[in-house]
């Protein structure tokens, strides 16, 4: 089980700012990781995503999570530059709750199955120990021209 800080993940996944949405791995097994995302009142999103009322849109909290398991995936892969996951599919989404500004986004993400060129990941999301969402996601590798 190790942890990674940001400049680690950024070696690992090609997202950047506002597209990367996860600040640490708490943990990472070789079928299993746990990150988090600081959710805060920054979030380029909540200018429109409400107003009076801050929100982090649900296809953000599936973004996140496949993100997570992208790092699970890619960090075994010798030329991972050279390689993109892309979304194949989500399954089973679920949004329990909202995820506000102050929240502390905690996934745990596990492999399902996994192929030479796709994987598919159950991800579980949560905010202080309470499920906030939650889905399968099915992602694609394909090279990165």
């Amino acid at each position: 089980m190790g942890t990674m800080d940001i400049t680690e993940i950024m070696k690992i996944i090609p997202h950047r700012y506002p597209m990367l949405l996860v600040d640490r791995v708490l943990e990472i097994e070789e079928k299993r990781i746990v990150c988090i995302k600081n959710v805060t009142a920054n979030e380029p999103f909540f200018q429109g995503h409400f107003p009076e009322r801050p929100v982090m849109p649900g296809v953000l909290i599936v973004e996140a999570m496949a993100q997570c398991g992208a790092i699970l995936v890619l960090r075994g892969i010798p030329d991972r530059a050279e390689k993109l996951f892309l979304f194949g599919g989500v399954d089973k989404a679920r949004f329990r709750r909202p995820v506000v500004p102050g929240d502390q986004l905690r996934m745990e993400i596990e492999i399902l199955a996994q192929r030479s060129n796709s994987v598919k990941i159950r991800g579980v999301a949560t905010v202080d120990g309470e499920v906030v969402a939650e889905a399968d996601m099915l992602s694609v590798m394909a090279p990165r021209q």
